[in-house]
């Protein structure tokens, strides 16, 4: 963004003081990470007052500061707006300046996946296209308009992640992005406590619609039934599903994992071969809406392939990391609900990357009353996989360590309720240049703890 001061305050309807040729490059919430030009927006919490940092951010290089209305003591001599809401404002701001960019706007949300898809959208395309994308969890009412007025004038392809955790927030930020294309990966069990049950879960998801454009395309997960009931009630909505249903309009037909990722054939809109440098089937399942926006954009499959062999993702998602010890470790440890961790256990079981196996797995949160049947039914999943070792990190991981000891499972099994330690000294003591480790938790949990603390030793 490289506007005028001037308009700025017109975009907001409001009065300010020094605006004359005041240019403003961007918008920044934090005097930390705040960018020369940026307009510094304070905010007025109960243990600080961003008033109080305006100043700095000028002497930091700011352009120039939003100011509440009721907030005393104004500085007289630096650019300022005046304003009521900062959170209000910086919205407008971000909607006012979406309306004047000229480039395809993505959004992107889902139980799980969220950010992995991001991420393979945004590679594909970017060899193509000026592409900017969500960066970090920049993915809700405040994060969303930061990087909206992040992009450049010249954006081509904006691919923004919506996240939520209640009823109506993706339905706002629909409505803020107006997105050409809008992707729902899945619909697992993460926020059941606040939604009530995956139905809710799937509505709360749905609301990405909202602010789809009239000739928009959703893209959806074509094996969740939840979904294509939503989808059925929509019979306007330009819709193409993805999965591993032979029914689904881009279906998963074959899978084979190798050293170098994870190689696939598909066939339906589009019929070809593509790999990922990436594990696990559910970062497969994620390409494919890759594939399918790549080619509503134009790009041939040949094209496509070739931009995904090169993708990356975040850190935390299937990463693999070799010890020093040879042992290859899967740190899949970024969040945890019961979808992805069976989707995580599923590559587990069916790798032949290693021939010992050993899963480290965390509490999931955030799951509502049912939490406990769902950490005693990953049991049932872990029976089917040859494991050497099974380690179980957080208090609710208790509940899956009984359940383990009264199946009779013959791993290894070790359960630490609140201290890292017994566990990164077993995988020190037992594990090889032939074992594979999975690490899955939610965020919460800090498992990657556990694999730095082994890379240290």
């Amino acid at each position: 963004m490289k506007r005028l001061l001037t308009e700025l305050a017109s975009w907001l309807q409001a009065e300010g003081q020094h605006m004359d040729d005041v240019v403003v490059n961007g918008a920044s919430i934090d005097t930390r990470t705040l960018k020369k030009g940026d307009l510094f927006i304070p905010f007025r919490g109960e243990q600080v007052n961003g008033h109080q940092y305006v100043r700095q951010a000028i002497e930091k290089g700011a352009a120039a500061s939003l100011w509440m209305k009721d907030e005393p003591d104004a500085p007289s001599d630096i650019p300022l707006i005046f304003i009521d809401d900062p959170e209000l404002a910086l919205q407008q701001l971000a909607r006012s300046y979406r309306e004047e960019l000229d480039c395809k706007f993505i959004g992107i949300t889902g139980s799980n996946g969220k950010t992995s898809t991001k991420d393979l959208v945004a590679s594909v395309l970017s060899p193509y296209f000026n592409v900017r994308k969500t960066e970090g969890n920049f993915n809700n009412e405040l994060g969303m308009p930061l990087t909206i007025l992040s992009l450049e004038e010249d954006t081509e392809v904006a691919v923004l992640e919506m996240g939520m955790s209640g009823f109506g927030e993706i339905s706002f930020l629909s409505k803020l992005a107006k997105p050409h294309y809008a992707v729902i990966t899945n619909i697992g069990e993460a926020h059941m406590q606040d939604l009530g049950s995956r139905e809710g879960i799937a509505k709360a998801k749905f609301e990405i619609i909202d602010g789809l454009q009239e000739v928009g395309t959703l893209f959806y997960d074509g094996d969740e039934p939840l979904l294509q009931t939503l989808v059925s009630n929509h019979p306007d909505l330009r819709a193409v599903s993805f999965g591993q249903s032979e029914d689904a309009d881009l279906s998963l037909i074959s899978m084979e994992t190798g050293d170098d990722g994870s190689q696939f054939s598909v066939e339906g809109t589009i019929a070809g071969n593509f790999t990922i440098p990436v594990f696990g089937a559910h970062q497969v399942k994620n390409s494919l809406a890759a594939i399918l926006i790549a080619s509503e954009l134009g790009l041939s499959d040949e094209q496509i392939d070739t931009a995904l062999r090169q993708s990356t993702l975040t850190e935390m998602r299937m990463q693999p990391i070799v010890a020093q010890n040879g042992a290859l470790f899967i740190n899949d440890a970024y969040n945890a609900a019961p979808t992805s961790m069976q989707a995580a256990l599923s590559f587990l079981q069916e790798t032949k990357l290693r021939t010992e196996k050993w899963a480290v797995l965390g509490d999931m949160l955030e799951l509502g009353e049912n939490e406990r049947h769902y950490h005693e039914s990953i049991a049932h999943q872990l029976a089917t996989i040859e494991l050497e070792g099974i380690l179980l990190y957080g208090p609710r991981m208790n509940w899956l360590f009984k359940e383990l000891r009264n199946t009779g499972n013959e791993a290894t099994i070790i359960w630490s309720e609140s201290d890292y330690n017994p566990l990164i000294e077993e995988l020190l003591a037992s594990t090889n240049e032939d074992s594979i480790v999975l690490f899955k938790g939610s965020r919460g949990m800090a498992l990657e703890t556990i694999i730095d603390g082994v890379l240290r030793a």
